[in-house]
């Protein structure tokens, strides 16, 4: 056997080494993301004001600009045991396949039961919930493992859990739904008439299969409307990506731990919780410039933020009730449409990720599902992992960028995360088997309605 192949196909880290603080990337950015606004003063947003809607510990995360690193409490690293550390894989098969001269490694986080990234950052989320005493959470879920996750998170520590999830979603994805009420979660399709805002949105969009923007201001309606309860949202929010460097972190010293220096890190983007916790140890060190990366974003090309949005403030829901964040978004009102199959269906990015990529520290790509799904059945059948929707738009990008390097000859190393499997997404495999999948990709005409959208005032204009 070759020195080369003295890497394992598996590399796993012992449970001494794993990471006990979470990595913040904000301390070491220079132009730090642009705080969280009120949308009625214009003024960034103080604790006080988050608290009636979020965590207390969370809140401080939130607005977290300076310390590097966070301590994980213990509670949470004894659960993420059960699951972690996750394997970081050398794709030698899918090499061979690709007669490319790359190495391939992807983060495989879809070995526990909810089935993706998502468990990282609920059972967090939960914990903070628990601590303060809080009855209970809402939240929004799109493709459902958001909400699976906080489902599972909630029933470890007994707190209720109210899931509004994106109707189309809802309606493809049943079992999904089920695994959510399995353990214990009410799940709601949003738009519904069980809100003030969810009757709104259907009384100016009848016949909406909804978006992860309406089920957001659902979600917080009702945490803000009932005593003892909280609103956490799976994506987006420095907190969320916070907690999911767990997964950069563990990538990162398995590397090291082979002497393994990445070239290109590639990641499926949606609202970016995945790709932010993915690149947050390697975007650290470019940022404190002790060394370089290619990192990409890969977004859905019916469902552009980066690659087609506009960089601005605008809500982060439908219904106009939650916070501003300066972000590349569609418009709030932005509704992807219903023949996307997965998930990755947020109008906005997260502020985070934004301002690098507006600094230019990564680049992004759409990719369209077709495609995605072409990458996705032959990563099935080379691989043996039957991929989520989402994690298929970074492994279509990495396949590209692999069959680059058999052109040029480059032996580059790429390194792309695998954020979960696809078991509940048959649906959407069966659409693309029998030919019914169709790329649609939204207009100038179809996004300017969303960009009209987006608030007006001194300082915004884009």
């Amino acid at each position: 056997m070759s020195e080369e192949k003295k890497i394992p196909y598996k590399i796993y880290l012992e449970e001494q080494e794993m990471p006990t603080s979470w990595y913040n990337v904000r301390a070491d950015m220079k132009n730090k993301p642009a705080p969280l606004m009120n949308p009625g003063t214009h003024q960034p947003l103080t604790k006080e004001e988050l608290a009636p809607i979020f965590c207390e510990e969370l809140v401080d995360q939130e607005l977290n600009d300076t310390d590097a690193y966070i301590e994980i409490p213990e509670e949470i690293r004894n659960f993420y045991k059960m699951y972690r550390p996750s394997p970081l894989v050398r794709a030698y098969c899918l090499e061979e396949k690709l007669g490319t001269p790359a190495k391939i490694y992807y983060k495989f986080e879809g070995n526990n039961t909810s089935g993706s990234h998502k468990l990282n950052s609920a059972i967090a989320q939960a914990y903070y919930a628990k601590k303060q005493g809080l009855k209970g959470v809402t939240t929004e879920t799109g493709a459902g493992q958001w909400g699976t996750a906080l489902s599972m998170a909630c029933s470890y520590f007994d707190l209720d859990c109210k899931v509004y999830m994106v109707k189309v979603s809802y309606e493809q994805k049943p079992f999904r739904r089920e695994v959510m009420r399995t353990y214990g979660a009410t799940v709601t399709p949003s738009p519904s008439m069980t809100t003030e805002i969810g009757k709104k949105i259907l009384a100016e969009h009848p016949g909406t299969t909804g978006s992860l923007g309406c089920a957001i201001s659902e979600a917080v309606e009702v945490a803000t409307q009932n005593e003892g309860y909280r609103y956490v949202l799976g994506s987006v929010l420095n907190q969320v990506l916070l907690h999911q460097s767990i997964i950069g972190l563990e990538t990162k010293a398995a590397l090291d731990k082979y002497g393994i220096d990445p070239d290109i890190i590639i990641g499926c983007a949606g609202g970016g919780s995945n790709l932010g916790g993915l690149i947050a140890p390697f975007m650290g060190e470019k940022l404190r410039g002790e060394k370089d990366y290619r990192i990409i974003a890969v977004e859905p090309a019916s469902c552009p933020s980066f690659t087609r949005g506009v960089f601005a403030y605008d809500f982060c829901d439908t219904g106009m009730i939650c916070p501003l964040a300066k972000m590349y978004t569609l418009g709030s009102s932005f509704i992807p449409s219903a023949n996307h199959a997965g998930g990755l269906r947020f109008h906005g990015m997260s502020t985070t990720l934004s301002q690098l990529y507006h600094d230019g520290l990564m680049e992004a790509t759409a990719v369209e599902q077709t495609a995605v799904f072409e990458a996705a059945e032959q990563f099935a059948r080379i691989e043996g992992i039957l991929p989520a929707p989402e994690s298929s738009h970074a492994i279509r990008v990495a396949i590209d960028e692999a069959l680059k390097c058999k052109e040029t000859g480059e032996e580059k190393t790429i390194v792309f995360g695998l954020t979960g499997t696809g078991y509940f997404d048959m649906v959407a495999y069966e659409r693309f088997h029998d030919g019914e999948m169709t790329d649609y990709i939204p207009t100038d005409e179809d996004l300017a309605k969303g960009f009209a959208g987006i608030p007006k005032f001194p300082g915004n204009e884009f």
